[in-house]
């Protein structure tokens, strides 16, 4: 490992890859920078979903200031849906429970979060969090609200306290609300903002103050990046915290299908982000962050600048200890399924890729084992000061079954060779990836009825991967805004089965673990079912401007049969 690294005999499980590491002891001298290490802190999520109160996160925030906060652990982080009210009928994707003031921001619950009712923000939990040494942080969605949409609610300027007036118009909710762009898993929630008017920059502007001025330390911005990718608003973003008089760190998420080739256009823009879908505590999750670690490390994203400081890859919390299940209303009420190895595991993993370390259990029931995983001092040392990481390429071991699952085969990785049987799917990454181009048109009967990519060679003739072409549909209840913009757009549509169209992003959240196979689901007016193939051979999402790639399939034999469906 090298200096410092533990002599005791490995553990029976192997990580799945081997890091080299140079490490650099001694202490770096202090500077001004936003995120100059990976930050360390306690996320809501993993032990409340979207439930947690005042008193449990104080309880929480108490002991990771006593236990972990020596440890570099400092981060204190409400997550999703803090404004959503409590009661029957609230869940992940309902639709008209969220508190929002007059100018459509959200503002806590106020029966989970009795301290807000002096401010309607999150002012004395943030004073209470400092006065630990602590700092406080917040997820929030892209964005801004269907319910704040439907209100139409005016929007402020927080130049002159009054609602936004320009070219004489007043703007309001409406003006600026995307709404073929809700968030692909959460479509009752929240939606694009448009970024390249000024209303919509306005919006923005007053929410991060408002953030700002509540002691708002760290935001984590959801359903912005991967295949739900909005890069306009990650800059506008990026660009109103550098407004600020107050220091904010930056994470963006989820990080489902995200490449370097993506995390270069952006990275310069955050401190964190996410790069694997949500990883909780199966095997089959944390493995599969192998790859994708070995992959930014090669590409020297790890620490490369970010937002006023550096940016660090994120692959997703610490699910250990005392958890509850990904979308329930349901507490911390089960233990961590890893074993004691496999966290162990993870953490080293974690560590060595220089992830951000953000445990996820309940703190009111850590134990002394997973405390001494959690803060292990080699560990952390090569999380904050190793550097040129890096995968050894020559083997890696590979857990095979439940009754052999300490077993190892060690192969070869200088060769992979895709079989031929097995099946395709479309994957998205950046169209600067030369991987997505070579889709054409092909015309049959005299007519341009199929789009096709080759994707191997049998028999010395191409094998490609088609899709056809048929008349367009819209249903009735699609609500049809900026149509200008989509006349040379199409649907994919599963020709096995009726009203199917192809989706750019998942309409859950997707694990770091779920196979990439085509999703398909009710065909709408939405961008996140719209494509075009333009002149390079690329074709691109309307949602997330990203580009299809065509993989193979993890799971073999598994083939779709898609029909290319013209809009217009």
């Amino acid at each position: 490992m090298g200096p410092g690294a533990p002599t005791s005999p490995p553990p029976p499980w192997r990580p799945l890859l081997c890091f080299a590491l140079l490490l650099c002891w001694g202490t770096s001298e202090a500077n001004e920078q936003h995120a100059e290490l990976p930050p360390r802190g306690w996320n809501s999520y993993d032990s409340f979903s979207w439930i947690v109160d005042e008193n449990a996160f104080m309880q929480n925030a108490k002991i990771l200031a006593e236990k972990l906060l020596p440890h570099g652990y400092k981060y204190a982080v409400i997550d999703y849906l803090w404004y959503r009210k409590y009661v029957d009928g609230a869940y992940t994707d309902s639709y008209g429970f969220d508190n929002i003031d007059e100018w459509g921001r959200p503002f806590p619950d106020l029966q989970r979060f009795p301290s807000s009712r002096s401010d309607k923000g999150f002012s004395q939990i943030a004073n209470k969090i400092h006065g630990m040494g602590l700092k406080f942080g917040i997820h929030l969605m892209k964005g801004i609200s269907l319910q704040a949409v439907n209100e139409n609610t005016p929007i402020l300027d927080i130049k002159t306290g009054k609602p936004y007036i320009e070219d004489g118009q007043q703007w309001t909710a409406r003006d600026i609300g995307l709404t073929h762009r809700t968030c692909a898993w959460m479509p009752h929630g929240f939606m694009s903002v448009n970024t390249d008017i000024g209303a919509g920059r306005a919006f923005l502007r007053s929410l991060y103050r408002q953030y700002a001025d509540w002691g708002v330390d760290f935001v984590k911005v959801d359903c912005i990046f991967g295949t739900d990718y909005s890069p306009k608003e990650i800059i506008t973003v990026s660009e109103l915290l550098q407004e600020l008089d107050r220091p904010i760190i930056l994470s963006i998420s989820p990080g489902t299908e995200v490449t370097p080739a993506l995390a270069k256009n952006i990275s310069q823009y955050v401190n964190m982000y996410r790069i694997t879908g949500d990883d909780w505590d199966s095997w089959k999750d944390v493995s599969s962050h192998f790859d994708v670690s070995s992959s930014f490390a090669a590409a020297n994203k790890i620490g490369a600048t970010g937002l006023l400081g550096r940016s660090w890859p994120d692959l997703d919390m610490l699910p250990f200890g005392w958890l509850t299940n990904a979308g329930i209303n349901q507490g911390p009420h089960r233990k961590c399924d890893l074993t004691s190895d496999e966290q162990r595991t993870q953490m080293a993993l974690w560590s060595m890729a220089k992830s951000p370390l953000m445990y996820g259990g309940d703190l009111i029931h850590l134990d002394n084992d997973t405390l001494s995983i959690i803060t292990n001092p080699t560990l952390l040392k090569i999380n904050h000061y190793s550097i040129n990481n890096m995968e050894f390429h020559h083997v890696y071991s590979e857990r095979i079954s439940k009754e052999d699952e300490h077993s190892s085969h060690f192969k070869s990785q200088d060769h992979v060779h895709l079989l031929k049987d097995d099946g395709v799917a479309l994957g998205l990454t950046t169209c600067s990836d030369d991987k997505t181009n070579g889709w054409y048109m092909f015309s049959q009967h005299g007519k341009s009825d199929h789009i096709c990519r080759n994707y191997g060679m049998q028999d010395d003739k191409n094998i490609s991967f088609c899709l056809g072409k048929t008349k367009p549909l819209l249903t009735l209840d699609d609500t049809i805004v900026h149509t200008e913009d989509y006349h040379s757009k199409f649907h994919l549509e599963n020709m096995n089965i009726d009203n199917a169209c192809l989706d750019a992003s998942p309409s859950r959240r997707q694990t770091a673990s779920d196979i990439k196979i085509p999703l398909f689901s009710r065909c709408r007016w939405h961008a996140m079912q719209m494509w075009e193939l333009n002149e390079k051979g690329k074709l691109v999402s309307s949602y997330s401007r990203l580009c299809a790639i065509l993989e193979a399939s993890n799971k073999r034999g598994i083939y779709y049969n898609i029909l290319f469906r013209k809009l217009w």
